[in-house]
């Protein structure tokens, strides 16, 4: 709690700063009001059909299924959307099936949720279609062991799957009605982000234009990639968006060279690439016409070869498909994904430290639940399921904002369950309960819960007939599912209380070291073997070599996305974890432009610059390690003047500046 003064002199007590960002509504983020309807569908007509059958656990069953595939649709695109929904209900069939088979076993139940919870969150390390199949894995597993379901076996499963599938069938609805193709809305946005990053260079909005950028770059090739994983690139509408996006990787490139020389561009150029975007959503041909300035720097020649290169390939009607340069690279084959992806689950410290962190917690929540009598004590389970996800945010928050939010539901659902009886008045007011969902989830995680628990609860009313009742041991399990969490998930995990800001940067910096060598001492990488990210080889050749770096400098962006991300979760811990990630910031800050400056130098050179000294190089990549080492090496960084000489007219200078201020910023201890 923190103490303020108020005028006549008296101290009052306020929550705490990062109590109160969770709980307040995220007041930018719109309703989804098809998203609200597809809900209130969903939810509600699986419970009429229950009625008219005289099958109501049925018709519960299925809602439960509708529930999960709600929660699971996050994504834009529709092809996402399929494996978001339908790939998370197999893993949920197969957990409610395992849950059944154990159900009233006791300490067998244990055993089995336990095993589950290892495999559940060894699972979500994968990915996010990975991390959601893991959580309804183990999410109906302990409704399976905790709840009497109807016979024969198979019956849960089924009806479980029958209502996520419904809600994938609702939602591919509005598939014929969509008007243009996902991928190519992405390609346009991206173009469109550019646009505005080019208008930013030379000002204060640029590096938030260009993180915009590196986001809108990362979800396109996403996209794109996704699909073309299943269609071997043979698509020609996706073949040219490929090429299309592909061809917006030089003015990426070309925007911090004009920036860092403090460079205004004419607004015809930004113009010009907003009219590129234009192009791209509504698929047009033909000859560009483009009126643009003689470009009279070698950063600005830069900007203008990039922009006529767009302009050609963005109009061009069918690019040679065997001619398109993957910056990404053409996705692996199935077997190979597979593969890697299993080494990667079963032989990381990552993967089986959240694995035994979710199964010790798990298996604590049910040992407990069988020695003391907890009147339906699946829901600590449930509780521990939802809570102990470091991928979805902050463990510590979110065992908080679920008391909070689990709170807050019951005071809405104690006079549904005491007003309304069981029967067709459930119909209705699942109508109003389940549009909550959709609308909630997007003002934050305090508030899907208080919207998710009424729900959860009529739902096991038509289960097991407590109505009332089942009010206060819901919260009393809700409490002590966190405490579990609290305990033996967060506490005793000294990794819990370290921001892991630290660690990533200095791998992202070491990359950074090994870019420098590869924009300007291609050999050298090549042979160096050090390095972290593949090289082409001493024998490359000069496209192999410009490839290499955009590739590079692509994976760079993406781990400094991936740092942000996990800077803004350890904000969310509570002191002092989140002010010693508040206090990293402005180093993420100084990476990032250093790789602004690398790649601004290496634009220069290829525009006239005359090359800089390989001893110069070698002098700012061995500073880069050194930072890295004191990054990764101590919480406690050293502050280091670094002396960098070299040609203060030379095209390295604003790297070395760039470099210099980064060694310079103090310690991330407060």
């Amino acid at each position: 709690m923190t103490q303020t003064e108020t005028g006549n002199g008296r101290r009052h007590t306020t929550p705490p700063t990062w109590l109160l960002s969770g709980l307040r509504p995220q007041s930018s983020a719109p309703v989804p009001w098809a998203a609200v309807v597809r809900a209130s569908i969903a939810l509600a007509a699986p419970l009429a059909v229950g009625f008219a059958l005289g099958r109501p656990a049925y018709g519960a069953l299925v809602s439960m299924g509708a529930l999960s595939g709600v929660i699971g649709d996050t994504a834009d695109a529709y092809r996402m959307r399929i494996l978001n929904i339908a790939v998370p209900q197999f893993f949920g069939a197969l957990g409610v099936m395992l849950g059944t088979l154990v159900y009233g076993t006791g300490w067998g139940a244990v055993a089995a949720l336990t095993v589950v919870g290892l495999v559940s969150g060894m699972m979500s390390t994968i990915g996010a279609v990975a991390s959601v199949s893991g959580l309804l894995l183990l999410l109906n597993a302990v409704v399976g062991a905790g709840l009497p379901m109807p016979e024969p076996w198979w019956a849960a499963p089924l009806l479980l799957t029958v209502g996520g599938l419904f809600v994938l069938a609702l939602t591919l609805l509005a598939w014929p009605l969509r008007r243009k193709l996902p991928e190519r809305v992405a390609v346009a946005g991206t173009y469109l982000a550019v646009a505005d990053l080019l208008a930013a260079a030379g000002g204060d909005a640029y590096d938030e234009r260009r993180q915009a950028v590196t986001q809108s770059l990362n979800t396109s090739y996403d996209l794109i990639l996704a699909r073309r994983a299943r269609y071997h690139g043979r698509s020609n509408a996706m073949v040219r968006l490929l090429a299309q996006l592909n061809v917006v990787i030089p003015l990426v490139e070309a925007a911090p060279a004009v920036h860092v020389r403090g460079i205004r561009l004419p607004d015809a150029i930004p113009e010009a690439v907003r009219e590129l975007a234009a192009a791209v959503e509504e698929s047009r041909t033909g000859r560009p016409g483009l009126g643009l300035p003689a470009p009279d720097s070698p950063a600005t020649r830069a900007v203008d070869s990039a922009l006529r290169h767009a302009a050609t390939v963005v109009h061009k009607a069918d690019p040679d498909p065997y001619n398109v340069d993957d910056r990404l690279g053409r996705p692996a084959a199935l077997g190979v994904r597979v593969r890697r992806t299993a080494r990667s689950v079963l032989f990381t410290g990552a993967s089986w430290r959240y694995g035994l962190r979710l199964a010790l917690c798990v298996g604590l929540a049910q040992a407990l639940t069988s020695l003391v009598p907890v009147p339906r004590s699946y829901w600590v389970a449930l509780t521990v399921t939802f809570v102990l996800k470091p991928d979805f945010g902050s463990v510590f928050s979110r065992a908080v904002l679920r008391s909070v939010g689990t709170a807050a539901g019951l005071v809405v659902a104690a006079p549904v369950l005491a007003a309304v009886p069981i029967g067709w008045w459930d119909v209705p007011v699942m109508v109003l309960l389940a549009a909550l969902i959709p609308a909630f989830t997007a003002k934050g995680y305090a508030f899907q819960t208080a919207a998710i628990t009424p729900v959860i609860l009529l739902l096991s009313d038509l289960l097991n007939h407590e109505g009332f009742d089942l009010v206060w041991p819901r919260f009393l399990d809700s409490l002590i599912g966190c405490a579990i969490v609290l305990v033996a998930g967060y506490l005793l995990w000294p990794e819990s209380w370290h921001a892991r800001v630290g660690h990533r940067l200095a791998d992202v910096v070491t990359d950074i070291a090994d870019y420098v060598a590869c924009a300007f001492e291609p050999e050298a990488y090549g042979g160096g073997g050090g390095s972290r990210a593949s090289a082409q080889g001493p024998g490359s050749s000069g496209a192999g070599d410009r490839a290499e770096r955009l590739r590079a400098r692509r994976r760079i962006y993406r781990d400094l996305s991936v740092v942000r991300s996990e800077f803004q979760r350890a904000l969310t811990e509570p002191p002092p974890v989140g002010a010693r990630a508040a206090a990293w910031w402005p180093l993420v800050v100084a990476v990032e432009r250093i790789v602004d400056a690398t790649t601004a130098a290496r634009v220069r050179v290829n525009h006239g610059a005359p090359e800089p000294p390989a001893e110069e190089v070698a002098e700012v990549r061995r500073q880069l390690m050194e930072l890295a080492d004191g990054i990764r090496s101590s919480e406690v960084l050293v502050e280091v003047r670094a002396e960098l000489p070299g040609d203060e007219k030379g095209v390295l200078a604003p790297l070395r500046r760039e470099v210099a201020a980064a060694r310079a910023i103090a310690s991330p201890q407060p």
